[in-house]
């Protein structure tokens, strides 16, 4: 990888913040946009604006063409067996809470089990939260270990023949733990329970196979993968979406509407009620394209080699606690620390005074964080943009604000 290359198809970070270059360590959050997907958005708008499905016009079939040929670029970049199980969200949050009110509240009752982990992303959580407050079942957690990894042993024992579904991040956005969930769909089967995966923070980072991880849904969000906001992806097995009713209703979906019924269309436009974001779904495509043609394999590479010099880097500072795997290769792009005696908020104002941009919070993580018996926590994420200049900048940063609040408190 060229690093510089890569950085340079990315505006945003030609630019100064407070006087410095900016040195963006928030890419859990949300990635920066190359000009690629820039470009995708800016044609659309441009050449062939106009809705979907729909009008017979030259400029319809041209958005319909691009908006269905992102599908099969999703379809192909997660390994879906066909495009029919590719349904386009605002998100993963939408995805998650697709799966919770068309399949969870359909098909739970009172007596069975969801089972997830207290790691969880809120997105991850709430929605299967409120499906056991609806169907009265039960919500259990499977235990993790206090480096934020989870033991299979653990798993075996929390699923048993209640459970009929789980859903767990396949990387967490706080400890940066890449979940076993090939091994954890095994034994959530092997008991009849489905299983759901929150890929938000993966799909950016790992090569992606849901036939291989034999998964039943996985949720994915674009914007953390170069794509814009306000697009994201639903993949289902063809059986569970056809066995699933819509819960958005109005145009696009429908296929006969009478008086008093109506029927829908086949998989995936009964779950794409309404004029869906055309646009967003292109430049999708377009992320797709930027990051196939570097390399999951080559991202990962990388991003293994600035975690690991972040881990070293930032261990040897004293008031440094950092949270997760030691491993690097247990973990994705992205280290989670506190400085001892100083909040999140004001080490991440004072590092933005010098123009580096990092996460501070609970991260949308509120268990997690009584978990680690904190009330927030600072994060400095990773992507095919950052350098191990970036770290220095990082750390030198660190040091200057621990100096700082260090005399402050005198």
């Amino acid at each position: 990888m060229n690093i510089q290359e890569i950085r340079d198809q990315f505006p945003i970070l030609k630019q100064q913040v407070n006087g410095h270059p900016l040195v963006y360590l928030d890419s859990s959050a949300t990635s920066q946009k190359p000009y690629a997907v820039i470009e995708a958005l800016r044609d659309y708008y441009t050449n062939y604006n106009s809705n979907v499905h729909r009008g017979a016009h030259t400029l319809g079939s041209l958005a319909t063409d691009a908006y269905e040929n992102a599908r099969d670029k999703v379809k192909s970049f997660i390994h879906a067996r066909e495009s029919a199980e590719i349904v386009f969200t605002r998100g993963t949050t939408a995805s998650l809470n697709l799966v919770a009110q068309c399949y969870v509240r359909e098909f739970l009752k009172e007596g069975d089990e969801i089972l997830i982990t207290l790691m969880e992303h809120h997105s991850n959580l709430i929605p299967w939260q409120q499906a056991a407050n609806k169907t009265g079942a039960t919500l259990r957690y499977i235990p993790i270990q206090p480096d934020g990894t989870i033991r299979l042993e653990d798993v075996e024992e929390a699923i048993t023949s209640k459970t009929k579904f789980v859903s767990i991040t396949h990387v967490s956005n706080v400890m940066g733990t890449i979940h076993p969930v090939k091994q954890i769909a095994a034994i959530a089967h092997r008991h009849g329970a489905v299983i759901c995966v929150d890929a938000a923070q993966s799909a950016p980072h790992l090569q992606l196979d849901v036939q291989d991880l034999d998964c039943d849904f996985m949720a994915i969000s674009g914007h953390k993968m170069v794509g814009p906001t306000g697009i994201g992806v639903l993949y289902g097995k063809k059986a569970l979406l056809e066995q699933m009713t819509p819960y958005e209703y109005g145009g696009e979906m429908i296929d006969h509407v009478d008086l008093y019924e109506s029927t829908w269309k086949e998989l995936p436009w009964k779950f794409e009620g309404g004029t869906p974001n055309i646009a967003g779904a292109i430049g999708l495509g377009a992320a797709i394209d930027f990051l196939q043609q570097i390399g999951l394999t080559n991202i990962r590479q990388h991003e293994n080699q600035l975690v690991s010099y972040a881990l070293e880097q930032l261990s040897l500072i004293e008031e440094v606690s950092i949270y997760g795997p030691k491993q690097p290769e247990l973990r994705s792009g992205l280290v989670t620390f506190n400085v001892s005696d100083v909040h999140p908020h004001d080490l991440a104002t004072v590092l933005d005074s010098e123009g580096i941009a990092i996460r501070a919070g609970h991260h949308c993580c509120q268990p997690l964080m009584r978990w680690l018996n904190v009330s927030s926590t600072a994060r400095a994420s990773f992507y095919i943009y950052n350098t191990e200049e970036d770290i220095d900048a990082l750390v030198k940063g660190l040091k200057r604000a621990i100096s700082y609040f260090n005399y402050v408190s005198q």
